[in-house]
């Protein structure tokens, strides 16, 4: 996996060659030597850390150092690589785990920085980027699935959105999975609902009438057919984490991102493609090490059953877990006892999906006075996961306003939508 800089190969040509010298020194150092005949990954777990977490009580301690400001470190199963104290789980599955710790973005807003994390593009006002997930959506394998191929578990803000390839691509948006799933049980049964559903094409037929091209472009009645597929689907049950035994419950926290990390698990294991579990809180502007000493409780047990479970399902290899918020915290505490905003020396980690864990990448400066060591973009990264996927960056025909110049036309099994729409370099 790397980001393109040159024509695109083919998915055996991009392992052979995943060495050479023009990758760039992200692609380099994540892409794992392997056999020409491994399959790329065909799914995407997002963690998002909404809030923006800080590197120094997460991914990159400095300990005894000013910037610290007490925060200690812990080993890790490898030598020579620390966490932040508080991710003892998660510092025993570092042999899976790549952490870029010299993450840069140009965006420093909270809403800003969360629309360039998720789709690889600083906002434009005149166009609105598909996130990630929604990409590869579009073009991964439609497959046989039933249920929702995008999906949020604890939506924050500002969820993922399929932006101009379209509100079929949004992410599908559910709560705690603790509870059960809203809106997919018919409110009434047998007769009644043969024939509500009869009088409301009816309806729709009378609409429709001298209305036709507005009808079609609501995509009303697939929506429709989608989600009484989707009513009536066995696939549902994959949202149902009670079906799970208690030990594997246990591991993943009683907390509802646990809930959301094994829902995920379940959700991969069904055919779904990327799935966005939402750890909310981490604008630490005050009392910075409380707010991370809380949330690192349901973060650190979270994730690491989340990689072990994949891995005793032989689903690891082919899913990318991605875990990282829009941007990270400064160096300098401040008088309230905080850490704020900083786009620049950031960290995140990512697993799975083929790539070779157990690395550092980058170096953040200790006081943070000076510029990251090999600084890697946000646009870095969507074309390391987009390439870890089997996609080539976009050669097809774009509009001006990089809109795709046709609907793609997605098959029922083991196709794939024409070309890539969204550009993951600029």
């Amino acid at each position: 996996m790397t980001v393109c800089t040159r024509p695109s190969i083919d998915r055996r040509g991009f392992l052979a060659l995943a060495g050479l010298s023009w990758l760039t020194p992200v692609g380099q150092l994540l892409a794992r030597q392997a056999e020409h005949s491994r399959e790329p990954a065909r799914s995407l777990i997002l963690l998002w850390l909404s809030g923006g977490p800080s590197q120094l009580e997460t991914f990159d301690p400095h300990p005894r150092t000013t910037a610290a400001g007490g925060t200690k470190a812990i080993k890790t199963a490898l030598s020579g690589i620390q966490l932040a104290e508080g991710f003892e789980q998660l510092a025993d599955q570092m042999g899976s785990i790549a952490l870029i710790r010299s993450m840069v973005s140009k965006e420093g807003d909270h809403e800003r920085g969360t629309y360039m994390m998720k789709t690889g593009y600083r906002p434009d006002p005149t166009v609105v980027h598909p996130s990630i997930g929604a990409v590869c959506c579009h073009e991964l394998p439609v497959g046989r699935t039933d249920i929702p191929r995008h999906i949020s578990i604890l939506t924050g803000q500002w969820p993922s959105r399929g932006g101009y390839l379209g509100g079929e691509y949004d992410a599908f948006q559910v709560g705690d999975p603790k509870g059960t799933l809203p809106d997919v049980t018919a409110p009434v049964a047998g007769p009644r609902e043969i024939a509500r559903v009869r009088d409301l094409d009816v309806v729709e037929r009378a609409f429709a009438r001298g209305r036709q091209s507005r009808v079609q472009a609501t995509l009303h009645r697939e929506a429709l057919a989608r989600a009484r597929v989707m009513m009536t689907s066995e696939q549902l049950k994959s949202f149902d984490i009670s079906l799970e035994p208690a030990g594997v419950l246990a591991e993943y926290g009683d907390s509802a991102f646990g809930r959301g990390c094994l829902a995920a698990r379940r959700l991969i294991e069904a055919g779904v493609r990327c799935v966005e579990v939402t750890l909310d809180g981490w604008d630490s502007h005050v009392n910075n090490h409380e707010v991370h000493r809380k949330l690192a409780k349901q973060l650190d047990p979270a994730f690491a059953a989340l990689l072990r479970d994949l891995a005793r399902h032989q689903l690891l290899d082919r899913t990318i877990v991605l875990c990282c918020g829009e941007f990270g915290r400064t160096p300098k505490i401040n008088p309230f006892g905080g850490r704020d905003h900083w786009p620049t020396g950031f960290s995140l980690a990512i697993a799975g999906g083929g790539l070779r864990g157990g690395q550092v990448i980058g170096a953040t400066d200790p006081e943070g006075t000076k510029n990251p060591a090999g600084p890697t973009t946000v646009e870095d990264v969507h074309a390391t996961v987009l390439k870890a996927l089997g996609l080539d960056p976009p050669q097809g025909k774009h509009r001006p306003a990089h809109r795709p110049a046709g609907q793609a036309q997605r098959g029922q099994d083991d196709t794939r939508a024409p070309g890539l729409i969204a550009r993951a370099t600029r």
